[in-house]
């Protein structure tokens, strides 16, 4: 299998003629629900065997398929990087690394809820069911889980219930210091979530407490330490959902001591995206160079094995006026391509922040910038999990449409199982 970027004049049929393929198994790798095609569309392309092209060389053949150069040279017997056009080379699986694998999920029709954990549960050691939100009290929402959580229990995937800070008004600071600064209010939600896990059968829970300020450092550090000894004595897990940083001076991102918080729980869920997102200038929403910082820096203040790198499933869509966002929305990644393809304009892909965007014009003539996630952007993320043995990978989340993602998953992976 490699990764193809479609060219401007080319069709299914032309690529697949092109590379001794079938049309239907690059449709149904790549989810395609059209024979329309955009240029700079990446595909993944269904086959051992590669056909070298005009132009190829063993470097580019080894970007498209992920696989050294000198991989290729030794399992097809080449003496020097010298190959000729119409030359068959054989790209060998790749080694596949061990990982746990935590997907973002939410409750939805029992048709979506089941097609959804059917299809991902393959690739997913956990679901984190999203999710109870906090109150004043220490007590928490409702939710309509019950399905998902045994759907998860049926096809062997451990099921977490997400525990946040939302209100109506967004991630809340004051509430989150409401309820931590009390250690009464403190320990009636760490009973409650206890409570919570025991009597739905979750295997544990995540915890997503989002812009905490740094004078709750301790305090967020702390509560995670004591729902972790409530948890672990009964075999749950204690994990949560961490913003990325490359540094500890960022003011925003002070209340997240990594060190604290790694000695506390089971696992991390490190949210490398949104380093641009619908407030911000428009740029890539996970960009290689920070993503790479960011897990060296908390590889610096925790373990390797408590780190679960989570990728984006979506991009943005920026609407711009004189240079200024006007708004933004999250795309998903199918999304984003059949905007492209709607609007015909080509996709451009950044080498620096390996990340695809583009730009179009809508009917009414405004100017949009989008900037999202593809299958090259996903395999370099994956490469960095493997090459820092990080415990595993996740992402937020399942709605968002990403057809090839399950497959490059299980083409750099074996999920592990605990169920």
């Amino acid at each position: 299998m490699f990764i193809y970027v479609v060219k401007t004049g080319e069709s299914v049929f032309s690529i697949a003629t092109k590379y001794q393929v079938t049309m239907d198994s690059i449709r149904m790798i790549n989810g395609l629900t059209t024979d329309r095609l955009v240029p700079g569309q990446d595909l993944l392309i269904p086959t051992n065997m590669y056909t070298v092209q005009p132009g190829d060389s063993l470097y580019t053949i080894s970007q498209m398929s992920l696989i050294p150069v000198e991989t290729i040279r030794l399992i097809n017997g080449l003496h020097s990087n010298v190959i000729m056009v119409g030359m068959q080379l054989y790209l060998p699986p790749r080694p596949k690394y061990e990982a746990e694998g935590f997907s973002y999920i939410t409750p939805s029709t029992p048709e979506t809820n089941r097609m959804i954990v059917q299809s991902f549960a393959p690739i997913n050691t956990f679901f984190g069911i999203f999710e109870y939100h906090i109150l004043e009290d220490g007590s928490l929402s409702t939710l309509n889980d019950q399905q998902l959580i045994q759907l998860s229990r049926e096809n062997h995937v451990a099921p977490l219930a997400v525990i946040t800070n939302l209100t109506s008004s967004g991630f809340s600071p004051e509430l989150t210091k409401r309820v931590l600064s009390s250690p009464e209010i403190r320990n009636r939600l760490i009973n409650n979530i206890y409570n919570l896990v025991k009597s739905k059968k979750y295997a544990g829970v995540n915890i997503d407490f989002e812009r905490v300020r740094e004078e709750q450092r301790d305090l967020f550090s702390g509560f995670l330490r004591y729902l972790r000894e409530r948890l672990k004595p009964e075999g749950y897990y204690t994990s949560v959902a961490v913003p990325a940083k490359t540094s500890d001076e960022v003011s925003w991102l002070k209340g997240y001591d990594y060190g604290g918080i790694g000695a506390a729980v089971d696992f991390v869920f490190l949210m490398d995206y949104d380093w641009h997102e619908a407030s911000s200038p428009p740029g890539p929403v996970a960009p290689i160079r920070e993503v790479r910082q960011s897990i060296e820096y908390a590889l610096k203040h925790m373990g390797v094995n408590k780190i679960i790198l989570g990728v984006p499933r979506y991009g943005y869509d920026w609407t711009m006026s004189d240079g200024n966002v006007v708004s933004a929305h999250a795309v998903s990644v199918a999304g984003a391509i059949s905007t492209a393809m709607k609007f015909q304009v080509p996709i451009q892909y950044s080498s620096e922040y390996q990340q695809p965007y583009f730009t179009y014009y809508d009917e009414t003539g405004k100017r949009h910038i989008v900037w999202y996630e593809d299958t090259r952007a996903r395999a370099y993320k994956f490469q960095l999990v493997v090459d820092y043995r990080l415990r595993g990978v996740g992402a937020w989340q399942l709605g968002l449409h990403f057809p090839q993602s399950a497959v490059i998953v299980r083409d750099f992976f074996n999920i592990k199982k605990i169920l």
